[in-house]
Formats: C-alpha cells, structure tokens, sequence
C-alpha cells in the first residue's frame, strides 16, 4: 500500500495563502506565464564546496555601500545584504549575523543597465507575474554578459522583486547564494544580480521551452508541444543528474526540497534544468540522518514523513522525483480537484 499525506481543506486554504504570497506555488522560477513566451546553456564546472564561504564585514550604512558600488566596475562582486531569517534554509545557516557572503562567479548589474536591456521593464517584455514580482525578458553580450540594448545580444530572464514581498527578499539571498556558487548542465545558469535600494533582482539564463509542467498539462499554456516518449525519458534522466549533482557532489549536501514539475524548465533542445533555490536547504553531514525545519514545498509533491514531522532528509527529494516520474508517465497532475474524490492524488491514484 502507498501512504501519502492529503491535507485538511483548512490546511490546503493555508497553503494557498502562502502560495499567493510566495508566487509560483511556492517557487517556480518562471511565474505564472504572460502572453506565450517562455524562459540556454551552462557550461559544466566540477563539483562545489559549500563550506568554504567568504564573507566581508558588514558596510554599516547604505551611503557607504553606494559609494563602494560606484568603485565596482566590469561587475565585479559586491557584499550583499545580510540575510533575512527564513525558517531553516541555507541562507540563514551559512551566513552569520555580522557578515556577507561574496559570489565571485556572478555579475553585479546597476539597475540603470537593466533598465536599457528591459526596455524599462515594458509591458511588451514580460514573461510572467506573481507575488514575488516580475520577470521580464532582458539582453546581454553572449560571451561577456554585459547588458545591452534589447534586441541586441543573447536573451535572459530578469526577475524583478516586489519591494514589499519579505519573502521574495529570503529567496532572492538564497537564490544567489546557491546558484552563484554551483554549476551544473541540469541546474539553471544565473548569470548575475542587481541590489540598490530596494530593488533586489536576478538575471537567468533565458529557458526557451518554458516549464516541464507547461508541456504535460497543456491547459496552462495550450500553445505547448506535447512531448515524445524519448525526450520525456531525456527530461527525467537529466532532472536525475541536477539532483544527483545536489546530493552527492555538493558538499554538504543539498536538498532542494521543492522538486516539481513546474521546477524543472527545458532549453531550446528540451535539456532540463533544476530551478527556483529559494527553500532549499543544507542536509544532514557526518552521523546525522535528517535535518529538522517547518514544513515548506508544494502539496502533492513532498514526501508524508517530512509533513508529518518536519524531518527532512535527502529521500525527500527523491519521494518528489517520483511524482514528477509518474507525472511523466501519466500525463495526470500531482493533485487535480476536477477528478473525482479517491482520484484528486496521484500518488493514490496509482496505488
């Protein structure tokens, strides 16, 4: 028999509430879609090493911050602002209350410079919307991936944070941290960030095809192709290493703890990559077999144990594998209200 956790309605109306605060049910990199875009390729680094983290004294005053940012040319990395608690995720853990982290991989934008590649962040230019903000499409040199005029360049994806979102701000430190130290073929590329004032933004790689979840269920996008049986397997083989890359190779591991199919978004040639770091969190190291937080993630797709106890462990993420697996092989959604009651779950409807 296969167990799975169905939550109260009371607790279902909670999770709707935090997915409207949160956007993207709770972490889609590329919100809910605008018009018909959609959000190219990373080059493979070898493994990371979490533990070796460099930090800065904090700059007490933002008049001394702009003042060092004016000294920062060609996007050289810049100390970001100290984290916001969030509840157990790798921001809050890894960075101490007096100091800032440093990403020596990723670009720091002026927001002037996003302006020019967004076109002012026109309408003409969204590609999706939620509570976190927007996301707009933007342009940057292919090979040194300085900002240029729209039109001009390679395509990117800006996501723009609502100022008043104080969830959005834990995400977008968490995104950065996470993402501006890993590099993988199966992880989503960000090429770089934007902090002034209070404007917090990131800068993605542009993913052509848009969300796995827009491709299986086409009545969120019904100008999607369907996917063939060879590149639904391709999906879930390398959706596999991004998660491998997560477990084994970070050290310390890494548990995403957001894997979904709206998670997982496809290049020109319908290569996956991981996205959304937002609520991933450091996993259990040495004798330890689970790591204990509040419980977050997307209903239907995390794992009962971990909803019943706030037990998290890296099988987590693998319970979450598994319903995107059957989501593949089905074409059914995780959880569906139009089926009929004993068939809304899929995890139950399949057992």
């Amino acid at each position: 028999m296969i167990f799975t956790y169905i939550p109260t309605e009371r607790e279902r109306e909670r999770e709707r509430e935090r997915e409207r605060e949160r956007e993207r049910e709770m972490g889609n990199c590329w919100p809910s879609p605008v018009g018909n875009r959609s959000p190219g390729t990373t080059k493979h680094c070898n493994p990371v090493d979490n533990s070796n983290i460099s930090f800065e004294s904090v700059v007490p005053n933002h008049a001394a911050r702009t003042e060092q940012s004016k000294s920062t040319e060609n996007g050289a990395s810049l100390p970001l602002p100290p984290l916001a608690e969030e509840g157990g995720s790798v921001a809050e853990e890894e960075v101490p209350p007096s100091g800032r982290f440093v990403t020596p991989n990723l670009r720091m934008y002026k927001y002037a410079e996003l302006e020019t590649a967004t076109r002012n962040f026109g309408p003409d230019m969204v590609l999706g919307e939620g509570g976190f903000g927007m996301v707009f499409m933007g342009w940057v040199d292919e090979k040194t991936h300085a900002p240029s005029k729209a039109g001009v360049g390679v395509p990117v994806a800006v996501k723009k944070s609502n100022p008043d979102s104080s969830q959005g701000l834990k995400e977008w430190q968490a995104e950065v941290k996470f993402l501006g130290k890993f590099s993988h073929p199966n992880l989503v590329k960000l090429l770089g960030y934007c902090w002034e004032d209070s404007q917090y933004l990131l800068i993605y790689e542009y993913m052509q095809k848009g969300s796995l979840e827009s491709h299986l269920f086409r009545n969120i996008e019904p100008d999607k192709e369907s996917l063939s049986w060879s590149t639904r397997m391709k999906i879930a083989a390398g959706a596999a290493l991004g998660l491998e890359y997560l477990h084994c190779k970070a050290n310390p591991p890494v548990i995403y703890r957001d894997l979904k199919s709206a998670n997982i978004l496809l290049d020109e040639n319908f290569n996956p990559k991981l996205s959304d770091f937002g609520i991933a969190k450091l996993g259990p190291v040495g004798d330890d077999t689970h790591v204990s937080t509040r419980v977050m993630g997307t209903y239907g797709y995390f794992a009962p144990e971990y909803a019943m106890s706030g037990k998290l462990t890296l099988k987590s993420d693998i319970y979450s594998f598994g319903v995107v697996m059957l989501e593949l092989i089905t074409g059914r959604k995780a959880i569906d209200s139009t089926q009929k009651p004993g068939e809304q779950y899929l995890v139950v409807w399949v057992s």
